[in-house]
């Protein structure tokens, strides 16, 4: 059985979905970010992290694909020309939105409040703002990846979950309405209320 250590309210709920979609079992640690039990996992601090036995995984996008290409599921297979088209789409996703929402978290309570520039988040709501418009049109199917939900699509709705949390303006209506489709599925509602 994996072990996650982290809180829902953190990037670990990409991970417990993940989990949930591919119907794993799993313990929750639900540590805060640089806690003692987050500390204990990771150096940094940083979560999540995941137990697989006796490997330590840590990065949630990395955990969330290790875990489809695992158990054969959320994912176009490695080598394929499929597979390097989702890569590109997550690698974006990661550059694109979940770096600014990370960004904005450092300036308004990961750093020390000395080193906050709080009229930088004006840049990065923006900038968000444009790359969802992006991610709007870039949306074809039911899923990012076409006909099939895919690691990319969790990752785009948490980033735009949190971006709900963050004050960030809203998505448009079309990325809007896909991403509370998604929040229906009977995984992302077992994630929510294992983290409540």
């Amino acid at each position: 059985m994996y072990k996650l250590i982290g809180a829902a309210q953190t990037r670990a709920f990409r991970v417990m979905w993940m989990l949930e979609e591919l119907g794993q079992p799993f313990d929750l640690v639900p540590a805060k970010p640089r806690s003692p039990e987050a500390m204990e996992y990771n150096p940094s601090g940083k979560v999540p992290a995941l137990l697989d036995g006796d490997e330590l995984l840590t990065d949630s996008v990395a955990i969330m694909q290790y875990l489809a290409d695992k158990h054969g599921a959320l994912t176009a297979p490695a080598g394929t020309i499929a597979r390097a088209r989702q890569d590109a789409m997550l690698f974006w996703l990661i550059d694109e939105f979940d770096a600014i929402l990370w960004a904005a978290a450092k300036h308004s309570f990961v750093f020390p409040e000395d080193q906050r520039v709080p009229a930088i988040k004006d840049s990065l709501k923006a900038e968000f703002a444009r790359t969802s418009g992006q991610l709007s049109e870039r949306l074809q199917g039911p899923f990012l990846m076409g006909e099939e939900i895919t690691v990319p699509d969790l990752l785009a709705v948490h980033c735009i979950n949190w971006s709900i949390g963050a004050g960030f303006p809203a998505v448009d209506d079309k990325l809007g309405t896909w991403a509370a489709g998604l929040r229906k599925r009977d995984a992302f509602k077992a994630a929510k209320a294992r983290g409540a």
